[in-house]
């Protein structure tokens, strides 16, 4: 039981983070209709602008944890925004009315661009980082000296991932921008006759992802200290299983399947074989579209005529 309990930390720990991944995936294509494949890379540059923040800040003598956190994610944050701007308008825009394969293809290409631009900048060597906080609170423990705990880092991850999930619930229900994101997810053409700014909302759209997978790249650049060029291609990957296993376009959907696919991983990981985990999660992901193919929580699309 002690055993199964901390595996379940480590699980939603991590599908935390691949959840607030899915949700920059699952909002992107709620109203462009197309998958956004550069979005992993987005969280990867933010996990390296977290590394160089923490550098510099070293370098300047900063050295009181919470206002160095406090910089180093609002930097993070603005700069990784910029490119999830920029991605829009490079990869998506020109592109938007042509056909749906042509977006596919530019979104790939970001991708390796971005890729091999980071790797061109930092190398391809791993960059580690020493832990900014550490200490855990102790939950149980067995006779044979097992102990669950659940880490303070673990903690920061999940009390910010639930804070960012009810943040962007309320946008996308309670404000302008919200309502602006939902008529044009329903239709752009008369989103934009009734007054709705398509070009402003679609890259407002762009920017909240790119800001999710920013925090999501600062929290897992602190959770593990190791960041490298690739990391975003399998974290990206697993973030769109964890959309479809939702439900694309359901942003609870996404969130639950990012808890899904971290839970998955760790139990597999923990009681049959770390390294065929990857195997196990998109084997799930085959068989639970088997029985539901719009996903967990995602609806059959419905074609205008």
């Amino acid at each position: 039981m002690e055993y199964f309990l901390q595996q379940l930390i480590n699980g939603l720990t991590l599908g935390a983070v691949y959840g607030l991944i899915a949700i920059g995936y699952t909002m992107v294509y709620g109203i462009v209709g197309m998958i956004n494949f550069a979005h992993g890379e987005i969280y990867m540059i933010g996990a390296f602008i977290t590394t160089i923040c923490f550098v510099v800040l070293g370098l300047l003598g900063v050295t009181h944890v919470v206002i160095a956190l406090m910089i180093v994610l609002l930097v993070t944050m603005l700069i990784t925004s910029l490119y999830g701007w920029t991605v829009e308008r490079v990869a998506y825009r020109p592109l938007r009315n042509s056909t749906r394969l042509a977006p596919l293809i530019s979104a790939i290409g970001m991708s390796v661009l971005l890729q091999n631009y980071v790797q061109l900048l930092q190398g391809a060597r791993v960059k580690t980082m020493a832990p900014v906080f550490q200490g855990a609170l102790t939950l149980m423990q067995r006779e044979d000296g097992f102990v669950v705990s659940i880490s303070y880092q673990q903690i920061v991850i999940l009390v910010i991932t639930l804070a960012l999930m009810t943040g962007v619930t309320v946008l996308i229900h309670r404000t302008p921008l919200g309502r602006a994101q939902r008529a044009c997810e329903q239709d752009k053409i008369m989103a934009a006759l009734v007054g709705v700014n398509v070009d402003r909302t679609i890259s407002a759209t762009f920017v909240i992802g790119a800001l999710l997978a920013a925090i999501a790249g600062f929290m897992v650049t602190l959770y593990y200290g190791v960041v490298d060029f690739y990391m975003g291609f399998l974290a990206g990957m697993k973030a769109f299983t964890a959309a479809v296993l939702g439900g694309i376009g359901s942003l609870p959907g996404a969130m639950v399947g990012g808890l899904l696919i971290g839970i998955i991983e760790s139990f597999w990981a923990g009681y049959v074989n770390a390294q065929y985990k990857d195997v196990a999660v998109f084997a799930i992901l085959m068989l639970v579209l088997m029985v539901r193919p719009n996903g967990l929580f995602g609806r059959p699309e419905i074609e205008k005529v």
